[in-house]
């Protein structure tokens, strides 16, 4: 039996995703946890050989948990197939990108293929990946225009990431002058499209 632990905030989907696995006659659904920030637990609770992983919970997102995640292949299962997210997921080391409307046979053979050592990511998304290039933003980067995208003034980012008032319209004009866009609103929605934040 292939052990899955399913991590998902929706309640719903998660317990759909839990009853077409448990259709299967090799796979069992172990464990499941709505946010992010549970899933090393329930990691090193349940012991499963396979976590599948949303990106977007409360908590701490799923590209992070994976990224923290020994001993366990992971497959992140998810609505967003942004090519970006894709490539952090990879540099998360994760096993697996399998977009969620995806059919059941094919994301319990995806299981299957993880378990037994391969690497299974969605072809379109893989694509689309290699074609829209590397993030440019660095990882400061990404956290001030993440910040200026939740709101506030150039202060209260500067508060909330214990940085100076003029390092953080550096790191701002230097997103928004890489993103090609013509303000940090428009900079994260087109960073936030393209998966890099």
């Amino acid at each position: 039996m292939i052990r899955v632990l399913l991590a998902d905030d929706q309640h719903l989907v998660r317990e759909a995703l839990a009853a077409l696995l448990g259709l299967e006659p090799d796979l069992e659904v172990v464990g499941q946890v709505g946010r992010g920030d549970e899933v090393a637990g329930a990691v090193a609770r349940f012991r499963p050989d396979v976590v599948l992983l949303d990106i977007e919970m409360p908590g701490l997102d799923g590209l992070s948990a994976a990224a923290g995640l020994t001993g366990v292949r992971v497959i992140i299962l998810t609505t967003f197939g942004r090519p970006g997210y894709l490539r952090r997921a990879m540099d998360a080391g994760v096993s697996g990108y399998v977009v969620k409307d995806a059919r059941a046979g094919e994301l319990a053979d995806a299981v299957r293929r993880v378990h037994a050592g391969e690497r299974v990511f969605d072809r379109k998304l893989s694509a689309a990946s290699l074609s829209a290039g590397s993030n440019p933003l660095t990882g400061r980067e990404r956290d001030v225009l993440r910040a200026a995208n939740e709101g506030g003034t150039i202060a209260d980012i500067a508060r909330r990431l214990y940085l100076s008032d003029g390092t953080v319209r550096n790191y701002l004009s230097s997103a928004i002058g890489k993103l090609g866009a013509r303000n940090r609103a428009e900079a994260a929605r087109t960073a936030e499209s393209k998966g890099w934040l």
